[in-house]
């Protein structure tokens, strides 16, 4: 049985959008190290329109991140269907990764998203604060069923309590995160 084309989102502010989001739970993702905590994207508008995009997360005490531009896939359409263009690897940058980026399902508030894509390999919840009410995480999780996703796979992400701020904290300069997650380790 052919699974139903996804309802997205329609008319994202993509203003309002912008800014830090924590992320909650997700498919594990060869891009991510498994041990991964305090993940995190940050998103802000670039004067041409696109988004640029920090996603960091914490692994052995150490930072490692991603930069990368977002971009409606149609510029025509009000759906939010994004493109994400990443290159790789991280320390030496010249390779690009393009991927989907679906706002499935946000609040009127922008407080908590659904973020997936078309072959339903990835998911993310997403949330302004680093934690998120059981109540309306079980609500994204219905969504997301609606929306074909096995939430089996979901992985919750840890979070401290006092998340790190900024980017003084020692940085993975060597991209060893980013090769363990490309072997699966």
């Amino acid at each position: 049985m052919a699974k139903k084309e996804m309802e997205v989102v329609k008319g994202l502010d993509l203003v309002r959008y912008m800014g830090r989001w924590y992320e909650i739970a997700s498919f594990p993702s060869r891009f991510q190290p498994k041990d991964g905590v305090d993940t995190r994207a940050t998103y802000s508008l670039n004067p041409d329109g696109t988004v640029r995009v920090l996603n960091e997360t914490w692994s052995d005490g150490k930072r490692g991140y991603i930069e990368g531009n977002a971009y409606k896939a149609d510029p025509k359409s009000d759906e939010a269907k994004l493109k994400v263009k990443f290159y790789v690897p991280p320390f030496l940058p010249i390779i690009p990764v393009t991927g989907d980026y679906w706002v499935l399902y946000i609040d009127d508030d922008y407080q908590y998203a659904l973020i997936g894509q078309p072959s339903r390999r990835y998911l993310w919840i997403l949330s302004r604060t680093p934690r998120l009410d059981e109540g309306i995480y079980n609500q994204l999780l219905e969504k997301a069923k609606e929306e074909g996703y096995d939430v089996s796979k979901l992985h919750k992400t840890p979070h401290s309590d006092s998340p790190p701020e900024g980017e003084d904290t020692p940085k993975d300069t060597t991209g060893i995160w980013w090769i363990k997650s490309i072997l699966g380790k």
